[in-house]
């Protein structure tokens, strides 16, 4: 065997640089000689550390290649800082050891080349063989025909993502679309940076056709970081574009991060033909979360008419109910009859119906606290509260109830209704006077004896043993019969006491307006009073926004509050086409009259029609015969206090205020100053105007004045 060329010259290269770096470092200290032999260690040492770094194979084999120069300059620097030739020839020694073992290991010949074949000497040259491609060992895993065609355009795009098809799934009946199960091609990496793109390029498909999805960890397979699954469906997609299911129309357009409900879901989707209705049932994915909905926005993604009067909303926790009407289902006539009016033994009635056709009941008395019940009702002038006051009355006169109207105005509606009510009136001096009455009956009821141990006790309503009838005080259009400038301020003063002492003696108080806000004479008290023991039902109060805004008024938490538009229309054609054409808008409006608001128990708000009564026809037959009245003594008792009497009659002298005295002069403003105690004790007392009349005489009783306004 001849020892190759490459071979001989390394060898002989070690045999004389040996001698050099022994002599050199020694003897010349400064000679180049060692500059040299240190730069090339300083360069050994960068091919070592080049090596390391590098991924490739073959990192050890161009370690050991730079390594003789890295020893050699380790050993001059050595014979440099010993004393001579250091002790026992330490120079030589290491010098003689270096040339040895690269003399053997031979790292420059035996490693520059993977696979060194020694050239052996030949009588005549052998034409070189042709290179033979090695193919990549294929592992036979039994995979169809799908998967390895799959693999084969995968491993063409340069294993995406450094992954490796495992299975590919052919979906039910289509060409194209598939899943493709994919883990990390090293054992133990989380699969990072495979995006829809990457996955969408080998098949020539579109990014949007493809959908990444964890895989789950399933006996027998492996899941977790290092797997993933894509789900390639351009079939599917097409058809889904063209004619999308109920389920995929609402994930794209509804529950879509964009859409009007995300993050919720399509549980059902029922048609009712005899209602002419159609339900979308929906709940939210994540139980933790509240449903945000946009109206108009999930008409738009279900292409249904963006109308008021024909879609609705209801919400119940995480679930919501979408209704889409043929025709606006609030624009129906529900006629009020007795049978619904009549309540039943927790004292509930029928007072209207919802969009989905269900009762909605009120209440003439709390049951469950064993008291009489208040009422608010708000609303603006033709809205239905004089009709919602007939249903409320007739109920409440079914029940055995005595009933007080009075208004600030005279007006047909309520004038009828007080031919089946105990009294009725029409004036600002006619409510001060029912307020200041029932407020003195809480003194006289809280005195009278019941039979069966003849002691007082509080109202028990439903109780047969209770002397007395329940009593329930309307005022219509409280908000302007509290500002005016005579008798204001003792109806304010009254409707407060009443709707906070009046619960426990059967008083109810049931003041109606168009503003429940305290400036506008709803004190703080009495909205509280009112909202804890009563349904609030507001009708129309002339916006969409004011409607809410006394809706969550009333609440105790602002839940979403249903529109109540000025009238129900629907869209019909095109407005862009009818303003092309020079067309006038149909009038196809309906009155939203009738329809409120009511606030349940729980404080969710429902939107309800109410019942109708029809004043231009008898409304005997939703009273009973007899009209309820209070009791012989309950009258003799506000007749001794001067409070029964035809409350029509003009001011007593000193029934609010007392009269001026003689040498008072014509000051016709002094018959206010003393605030009015009369005999009834119905006003403010003699308190606020003693107040008022204190002299102010310094900078502090000045202060203190202002301190102690009431109309501040």
């Amino acid at each position: 065997m001849t020892t190759p060329r490459s071979v001989a010259l390394e060898r002989l290269a070690y045999t004389l640089a040996a001698p050099v770096l022994a002599v050199a470092p020694n003897l010349y200290p400064d000679s180049p000689v060692n500059q040299v032999v240190q730069l090339a260690g300083a360069a050994g040492i960068g091919g070592w550390f080049l090596a390391a770094k590098s991924d490739e194979h073959g990192a050890g084999r161009k370690i050991l290649r730079w390594s003789p120069l890295v020893l050699a300059a380790a050993i001059d620097v050595t014979a440099k800082t010993t004393t001579g030739f250091g002790p026992y020839w330490m120079d030589g020694l290491l010098a003689a050891t270096w040339a040895a073992a690269g003399y053997l290991v031979m790292p420059f010949s035996r490693h520059t080349r993977r696979r060194h074949r020694p050239a052996l000497a030949a009588p005549a040259p052998q034409p070189a063989p042709a290179e033979v491609l090695e193919e990549p060992v294929v592992v036979d895993d039994g995979a169809d025909l799908l998967t390895r065609d799959a693999r084969m355009l995968w491993e063409q795009a340069g294993m995406p993502g450094r992954t490796h098809i495992v299975k590919a799934t052919r979906h039910p009946g289509q060409q194209h679309d598939m899943t493709i199960l994919l883990r990390a091609s090293e054992t133990g990496r989380p699969i990072t940076g495979l995006t829809e793109a990457a996955v969408a390029a080998p098949f020539a498909v579109h990014s949007g056709d493809v959908v990444l999805a964890e895989v789950a960890i399933q006996p027998g397979r492996q899941g977790g970081p290092g797997w993933m699954e894509a789900h390639i469906t351009p079939d599917a997609n097409q058809r889904r574009r063209a004619k999308p299911t109920d389920q995929e129309r609402w994930t794209d357009k509804v529950g879509s991060p964009k859409g009007g409900a995300p993050g919720s879901e399509l549980v059902h989707k029922t048609r009712d033909d005899v209602r002419g209705v159609t339900f979308y049932r929906a709940k939210m994915a994540d139980a933790t979360t509240s449903p945000r909905i946009d109206l108009a926005k999930v008409c738009r993604g279900l292409k249904l008419p963006e109308d008021d009067s024909c879609v609705f909303v209801l919400i119940d926790g995480i679930e919501f109910l979408i209704s889409a009407f043929d025709k606006p289902p609030l624009s129906a006539i529900f006629p009020a009859t007795r049978e619904l009016l009549t309540p039943d033994a927790k004292g509930m009635y029928v007072c209207g119906y919802t969009i989905t056709g269900q009762p909605v009941k009120n209440m003439v008395f709390q049951h469950d606290k064993n008291a009489a019940r208040h009422g608010l009702i708000l609303g603006v002038s033709r809205s239905g509260k004089t009709q919602f006051f007939a249903i409320d009355m007739a109920a409440m006169s079914l029940a055995g109830q005595v009933v007080w109207l009075s208004t600030v105005r005279k007006d047909e509606k309520t004038s009828t209704l007080g031919k089946y009510i105990d009294r009725q009136g029409s004036n600002a001096l006619w409510m001060a006077r029912s307020l200041r009455a029932a407020k003195a009956l809480c003194e006289i009821r809280a005195e009278m004896p019941w039979p069966h141990d003849g002691q007082p006790h509080d109202y028990k309503p439903g109780d047969a043993r209770c002397p007395y009838r329940q009593l329930n005080v309307f005022a219509d259009e409280f908000m302007t019969a509290a500002q005016d400038a005579q008798f204001g301020e003792f109806i304010q003063t009254d409707g407060d006491d009443l709707t906070v002492t009046g619960l426990k003696y059967g008083i109810g108080f049931n003041p109606a307006g168009q503003s429940p806000f305290a400036h506008n004479g709803f004190s703080t008290e009495m909205k509280d009073n009112l909202r804890q023991n009563s349904r609030p039902t507001i009708f129309n109060m002339g916006s969409p926004g004011a409607t809410r805004k006394a809706a969550e008024g009333t609440m105790e938490n602002a839940y979403d509050v249903p529109t109540i538009p000025a009238r129900y229309a629907q869209q019909e054609g095109s407005a862009i086409e009818r303003a092309m054409r020079g067309e006038a808008d149909p009038e196809n409006g309906v009155s939203t009259g009738g329809v409120a608001i009511m606030v349940m128990d729980n404080g969710r708000a429902v939107l309800m029609r109410s019942l109708y009564a029809d004043f231009d026809t008898n409304l005997a037959a939703l009273f009973p015969d007899d009209v309820n009245r209070l009791t012989d003594h309950e009258i003799s008792e506000l007749e001794k206090r001067g409070l029964w009497f035809d409350w029509n009659e003009p001011v007593r002298p000193g029934e609010f205020w007392p009269e001026p005295e003689e040498d008072d002069g014509d000051d016709g403003g002094s018959r206010r100053r003393g605030g009015g105690g009369g005999k009834g004790g119905g006003g403010r007392g003699s308190k606020g105007g003693s107040r008022r009349s204190t002299e102010v005489v310094s900078a502090r009783k000045a202060l203190e004045a202002i301190k102690s306004l009431t109309d501040a």
